[in-house]
């Protein structure tokens, strides 16, 4: 029997040499199809697999036959063919030749030159698609309501990014690649009128500054706040600009006081990586360091609870589970965190790209 195909009972051939009847084959269950496809985890790995050999690149220089791939990649020629063959029937490359191979245009997005590149998902060699590998261990995760990511690799996500400037650098760069659009629409949307000092709490190397302060000549003053890797990053990247005399950067953590006062202070996915109970305190320093008549501008998703979840903010939500043991949360949830903090949310924009919003945070009345 082969695995691919739906278990089924088949009434056999009785001894006697009766023949069996059509009806008698017992059809898979409704939805089995449908099942085998959530389940499958040969694809997801295979696209993994295929990222990791850089195939598609290697296609994009001008590789296509079997024979090469194999020696580009240092495959065995043999079980590449067969991995290549179901790259083939899931329609992410097309065979334009006996054994020669081009990539589809979903195959494509495995190019690590691609605009739209999804490598960083993928690549276990990256940050983000090293720490998927960790899903494996969901059950942990839900069994305990704990990150697994040390249990898988024997230190936190954040000790690695931190550590590492290799993982590091495609950590902060694969977010500053999929969250340009989002500080784009802030900066142009958001009213600064009166906003003097800017404080970023968590700001990875300071793509979000960079771009409220390219927009905002009146912000006079900034500072960053971050561990010391992405800190050391955020440095180099202010060095010799425009922007240099305006920005500080100090290296430090949110679960400490926060090193200055700012009438703005901005959080920027940063709360979705952490517990209720560290999110509430982070927000507690923020109250804490705000300016009077200051507010807090956190830019996060916030699903306003619909009646069918979003498969997208699931799927993040139990990334955020695995990877620190934070969580994506509904607009209610939010409001929840703020109150504890002892601020409140005072607005909310529109949906942002790939649905963030932006939601302003102020102290709440002694």
């Amino acid at each position: 029997m082969s695995l691919d195909e739906p278990t089924t009972d088949v009434a056999r051939k009785p001894e006697d040499g009766g023949s069996s009847s059509p009806t008698a084959i017992a059809e898979a269950p409704s939805g089995f199809a449908a099942l085998q496809r959530l389940a499958d985890l040969v694809t997801p790995m295979a696209l993994r697999v295929a990222a990791s050999l850089r195939l598609v690149d290697h296609m994009r220089d001008g590789v296509h036959d079997l024979e090469s791939l194999a020696k580009a990649t240092d495959s065995h020629q043999d079980t590449l063919r067969r991995l290549i063959r179901h790259l083939v029937a899931v329609d992410v490359l097309t065979e334009s030749g006996p054994d020669h191979y081009e990539p589809t245009a979903i195959g494509e997005l495995l190019a690590h030159g691609h605009p739209a590149t999804q490598v960083g998902w993928l690549d276990p060699s990256h940050m983000v698609g090293r720490a998927d590998l960790a899903l494996v261990h969901l059950f942990e995760a839900v069994h305990d309501g704990e990150a697994v990511y040390g249990q898988r690799y024997g230190k936190g996500f954040w000790d690695e990014v931190s550590d590492d400037p290799s993982l590091g650098a495609t950590f902060y760069d694969m977010m500053a690649h999929g969250q340009q659009t989002v500080f784009r629409q802030l900066a142009e949307r958001h009213d600064w009128t009166g906003v003097r000092h800017i404080l970023d709490v968590g700001g990875a190397d300071g793509d979000l500054l960079a771009t409220v302060l390219a927009k905002e000549s009146g912000i006079s003053a900034a500072t960053l706040l971050e561990l010391p890797g992405p800190a050391a990053r955020a440095r180099a990247k202010f060095e010799g600009t425009e922007l240099a005399d305006r920005v500080a950067v100090v290296d430090g953590s949110f679960f400490d006081p926060l090193p200055v006062k700012a009438d703005t202070i901005m959080l920027s996915f940063v709360l979705h990586n952490w517990s209720d109970d560290d999110a509430v305190r982070i927000l507690r320093h923020c109250a804490d360091a705000l300016e009077p008549g200051g507010s807090v501008l956190l830019v996060e998703c916030a699903d306003q609870s619909p009646s069918r979840p979003d498969p997208g903010f699931t799927s993040a939500d139990l990334r955020m589970l695995v990877y620190f043991g934070g969580r994506e949360r509904t607009y209610d949830q939010w409001q929840g965190l703020a109150v504890a903090a002892g601020m409140t949310i005072d607005s909310v924009s529109p949906a942002l790209a790939y649905g963030a919003r932006l939601m302003a945070l102020v102290k709440s009345p002694v």
